[in-house]
């Protein structure tokens, strides 16, 4: 009843649920790095301080990207890294929500705020099942891609023990769906590169949870496409194209690369291209060796890293229905249109500016990141600046650069991913908290553009 109390008078003393969220997630990334700190969590001796904190702050916003090999943890710092995975990609807010309903069996008005502002439920009065309805499909996906990992470790004969191949069937369900890229092999997924049976499941398991919650539970009720709501419409048609893009960006500038699809036969070409394609939004697993991709796949990379997947999802970056709403506007502007409409609905004014605000500050923050890293490190642009969108984009694909970055650059890389895990997020909150109206307008005047 105490906890309870507590955690009541907490909650009353918010007055922005972003920033609730923010802070929130501080404090599991620093508890993080205190138990990766413990001479227990790693086979030889203890990480530094610097390290355990890098690990834990990626995991926690489902990143990837990491200063030491995996290698280096023991089986209890391999389940601190499962534990942050889970609560950065099942959301804080959200199992804080769920705890409640356990123990009151009832969400307050401002829990619900808190919830909506980490995992972006459309309809506030509907978050009590929505909260349900997200533990259920985060245990059931989770556990679907882990029978389908175990079976086919166990079938592929390699002497690897059931209890071996069940835990690491369940690591790599768990960071699959929640897209945070972190395998128990140190060449991550590189040895299942001709496995066609691990690259499909993995890959319905990032796609599915970089759709959002909100989209699923919503899939569940409606079957009909006429019945979608303009959210997921927007979003899968924008999940939809990225994911044709991606993979033919790949066949076709590395198709003849010697260093990633060139000594591959077509089949394994095609499916690998299909793999590494898609895992730039936000997923981070690799089956090849990423900084030998030429340069026009890396840029790709780069801008698909950048927009991540879906809201409310476990993702990063600006978000597809970001990029697609900016692209409907473009649209709109070039045929003269009043409004911008989509689907044969109207987007409002505010929407699109907030779509604008969010697109224009990340690329702010990716590009300010980038040229920081290259001025202060031997590497290319190119590199840094795919390094930035990775952290951004909480993708965790990365040129092989981030343990040779200065200690200061990766401090950088840690406030960035903790940026793109909550900043669009908090962002977008904080610009609907400061919604007002006046009382007049001034005169009208219009500027020569272009």
């Amino acid at each position: 009843m105490c906890a309870v109390v507590v955690v009541r008078r907490i909650l009353g003393s918010v007055r922005n649920p972003a920033q609730f969220v923010v802070g929130a997630f501080v404090v599991v990334i620093l508890l993080g790095a205190v138990l990766l700190r413990l001479p227990i969590a790693a086979d030889e001796g203890s990480l530094s301080w610097h390290d355990s904190l890098f690990w834990s702050t990626s995991a926690t916003t489902i990143t990837g990207l990491v200063t030491v090999d995996i290698s280096a943890f023991s089986l209890f710092g391999e389940l601190v890294l499962l534990a942050l995975m889970q609560v950065g990609g099942f959301g804080i807010m959200t199992i804080g929500s769920v705890m409640a309903l356990i123990v009151s069996r009832r969400v307050g008005l401002r829990q619900r705020m808190l919830a909506r502002a980490e995992i972006g439920a459309i309809d506030i009065g509907e978050l009590r099942s929505l909260i349900l309805a997200i533990a259920r499909i985060t245990l059931v996906f989770e556990l679907l891609v882990a029978v389908v990992l175990f079976v086919d470790v166990m079938a592929r004969d390699d002497g690897v023990g059931a209890g071996r191949a069940a835990y690491s069937a369940a690591f790599h369900g768990v960071s699959a769906f929640n897209n945070a890229g972190i395998s128990l092999y140190s060449d991550s997924l590189a040895q299942f590169a001709t496995d066609p049976i691990v690259i499909l499941a993995i890959t319905i398991a990032f796609i599915v949870g970089g759709l959002g919650f909100p989209i699923l539970v919503e899939l569940q009720h409606r079957v009909r496409p006429r019945r979608w709501s303009l959210h997921t419409k927007i979003t899968l048609l924008a999940t939809a194209v990225l994911l044709v893009v991606g993979p033919l960006v790949m066949l076709t500038f590395e198709w003849s690369n010697p260093a990633t699809l060139g000594p591959m036969n077509v089949w394994e070409k095609v499916q690998v291209a299909w793999f590494q394609g898609t895992t730039p939004r936000s997923a981070g697993f690799t089956m090849i060796d990423i900084g030998a991709q030429r340069e026009p796949t890396l840029l790709i990379t780069t801008g698909l890293m950048f927009i991540g997947a879906g809201p409310a999802s476990t993702s990063g970056g600006i978000k597809v229905t970001t990029f697609a709403l900016l692209g409907f506007a473009m649209w709109s502007e070039v045929r003269g249109d009043e409004d911008i409409n989509v689907f044969r609905r109207r987007i409002p004014v505010h929407v699109a500016r907030q779509a604008m605000t969010v697109a224009l500050i990340s690329v702010g923050v990716v590009f300010l990141t980038g040229i920081a890293l290259n001025g202060m490190s031997r590497f290319r642009f190119t590199h840094t600046l795919f390094e930035s969108a990775s952290a951004f984009g909480t993708s965790g694909l990365s040129t092989g650069i981030t343990d040779a970055l200065p200690t200061v650059g990766q401090v950088l890389l840690m406030l960035v991913m903790l940026a793109g895990r909550v900043g669009p997020i908090t962002l977008v909150t904080a610009l609907a908290l400061r919604d007002r109206s006046r009382a007049y307008r001034f005169a009208e005047e219009r500027p020569i553009i272009g």
